[in-house]
């Protein structure tokens, strides 16, 4: 799969592993993220290491994060994505999702999945709808995972 980077005014948006910094997304997730926390490193390095990432850049620093979890045919998972606090209100996670949405591997998809506390107005904007026949859907949850 092919490498991308998009340039938007001053920010870059790229799926080079190599560009993104680990760390940040382990703080973010770790600390502030109300989906992973107290999720290790070495779990992060392995979502990164089996995940299509997309990491948006300002001056080098990352300050934005999504990842897709594919097989690149029928269904894609979109998760872990945020943007630092201090960057937010800038229309950047409609940057990010704009270049998720559009990106080469991922069109013609029969079905996404995400979970979501309060980003459902974001998501809506890209043709995301809440499920339709959830009594359909199974789910297996450990919430506590990271705690052991």
């Amino acid at each position: 799969m092919e490498d991308i980077t998009i340039i938007h005014g001053d920010y870059i948006i790229s799926t080079d592993k190599n560009k993104l910094q680990v760390d940040v997304i382990h703080r973010f997730l770790t600390e502030e993220s109300s989906w992973s926390k107290g999720i290790s490193l070495v779990r992060v390095a392995k979502c990164i290491a089996t995940s299509l990432n997309f990491g948006i850049y300002y001056n080098q620093m990352q300050v934005g994060y999504a990842r897709v979890i594919s097989d690149f045919a029928t269904i894609a998972y979109l998760g872990d994505v945020f943007i630092l606090h201090e960057f937010r209100g800038r229309g950047l996670s409609k940057l990010l999702m704009q270049e998720v949405m559009n990106y080469p591997e991922l069109q013609g998809l029969r079905r996404w999945m995400l979970l979501t506390n309060d980003a459902h107005e974001l998501y809506k904007q890209y043709g995301w709808t809440e499920i339709a026949y959830p009594k359909k859907w199974m789910e297996k949850h450990d919430p506590d995972v990271y705690k052991s």
